[in-house]
C-alpha cells in the first residue's frame, strides 16, 4: 500500500510564497530569518507533517550524528544508570542514541556490532558480555576508525579508552573491613567469567587475606551468575560448609541479598551469626534488613564520562588515542549487615 507523499521544504515554501532558502534557514532555526517567519514556518511544518530529511543530510555530511551503546543487560539498576548519564551528556550535544543488549552472550554482542556499523553509528560505548574473551568482532570499528570507548568490562586494545573504577583495590577494601570486623572465614561469591570486573575482584579478596595472614581457600569461592535467585542457592551451599564460613562478600548486591534471604530463612543472623557485604550500592542494598554493606559504584558519572570523552573526539577536541584509562572513584559504604 502507498503511503502518503512525504511533505517538503519546497511544499511549505510553495504555500507560504517565500524562498525555498528562507524555508531552509528557518528550520534551522537561524536568526537571519525573522521571529515572526520563522513561527510561520514552524507552525505550518507542524500542520502539514513536515520531517527533516536527516537521512540525505547525513549523507553529505558523512555523519549521522547517532551513537551506539552495547551492555550486557538492560534489567539492571547499574546499567540502567550509565545509560542515563550517557543520554544526559548526549542529548545535551545533539546526538542520538541507538541501545542494544547482549543479554550477555557473545554472539549476540557480535550481532550488535554489526547492526552498529551497518547503521553507521559516529561511534560506540560498550560494556562487555561475561563471556566475551576475544574483541576482534570490534575490528570493523577501528579499521574504519570509528571511536570505540569500553566502560565497566573493558578489553585492552591500542586504539580504545577504558573507563572503569579500581575494581581489585575496592574488593580488598570491602574484604578488609569484614576482616576488620574480626571475620576469619571469609567467603567469596562471583561470576564464572572471564570478565576484568570479577577477575579483579577475586584478586582484591585474595589481597586483603594475604594481607591479614590468611590461606586463600579455593574452597571459599563460589562461582554463580550473580542473580537474586542464584543467591538464595548459594545461601544453600554456604549452609552446608564445615566449619560455616563468618562472612560473605558478593560480586554484585542482588546477589547478596538473595543469599542474605536465603541465610535469614534459615535462621542465621546477620550479621552476628555470618556478616555480608555487596558491591555497586543498589537500592536494594538499603531495603534488606539489615541494609546492606556495598561499594557505591558512580554508574551515573561513568556513563557522563565515557559519552563527554566519545562526543569530544567526535567533534576533534580529543584525541581518542591519547586517552587510555580513566579511573573513577568508588567507596566503601559500612552499614548493618557487616557491624558485628
Amino acid at each position: 500500500m502507498n503511503g502518503e507523499k512525504e511533505v517538503t521544504i519546497y511544499d511549505l515554501a510553495k504555500i507560504l510564497n517565500i524562498s525555498i532558502a528562507t524555508v531552509s534557514r528557518a528550520l534551522k532555526d537561524d536568526p537571519v530569518v525573522s521571529k515572526k517567519t520563522r513561527k510561520k514556518i514552524f507552525e505550518l511544518a507542524e500542520q502539514m507533517g513536515y520531517r527533516a530529511n536527516n537521512f540525505a543530510r547525513n549523507l553529505r555530511n558523512q555523519r549521522t550524528d547517532t551513537i551506539g551503546v552495547i551492555v550486557p543487560r538492560l534489567n539492571s539498576y547499574f546499567v540502567a544508570t550509565v545509560i542515563a548519564g550517557i543520554e544526559s551528556v548526549v542529548n545535551q550535544a545533539g546526538y542520538n542514541l541507538i541501545i542494544s543488549q547482549s543479554s550477555e552472550s557473545v554472539e549476540k554482542e557480535m550481532q550488535n556490532v554489526r547492526s552498529m556499523f551497518n547503521n553507521r553509528v559516529d561511534g560506540l560505548l560498550v560494556s562487555l558480555a561475561y563471556d566475551t574473551t576475544d574483541i576482534s568482532h570490534f575490528d570493523i570499528f577501528y579499521n574504519k576508525n570509528i571511536p570505540l570507548i569500553f566502560f565497566d568490562r573493558i578489553s585492552e586494545h591500542k586504539n580504545s579508552t577504558n573507563i572503569l573504577i579500581d575494581n581489585r583495590k575496592a574488593a580488598y577494601q570491602v574484604t578488609s573491613h569484614l576482616l576488620s570486623r574480626g571475620c576469619k572465614r571469609v567467603v567469596h561469591v562471583t561470576a564464572d567469567s572471564g570478565s576484568n570486573v570479577y577477575k579483579d575482584r577475586l584478586a582484591g579478596y585474595k589481597d586483603a587475606l594475604v594481607e591479614a595472614g590468611l590461606l586463600f581457600r579455593e574452597e571459599y569461592v563460589i562461582y554463580s551468575d550473580l542473580s537474586l535467585e542464584a543467591g538464595e542457592e548459594t545461601a544453600k551451599k554456604i549452609l552446608r560448609m564445615k566449619p560455616r564460613p563468618d562472612a560473605v562478600f558478593v560480586a554484585n548486591d542482588n546477589c547478596a541479598v538473595g543469599c542474605m534471604l536465603g541465610m535469614k530463612q534459615a535462621g542465621i543472623r546477620i550479621p552476628e551469626d555470618v556478616a555480608f557485604a555487596g558491591f555497586n550500592n543498589d537500592p536494594v542494598s538499603k531495603v534488606i534488613e539489615p541494609n546492606l554493606t556495598t561499594i557505591n559504584y558512580p554508574a551515573y558519572e561513568m556513563g557522563e564520562a565515557a559519552a563527554r570523552h566519545l562526543i569530544s573526539h567526535l567533534n576533534g577536541t580529543e584525541s581518542i588515542q591519547s586517552m587510555k584509562t580513566i579511573l573513577l572513584r568508588s567507596e566503601l559504604i559500612v552499614r548493618a549487615s557487616s557491624e558485628r
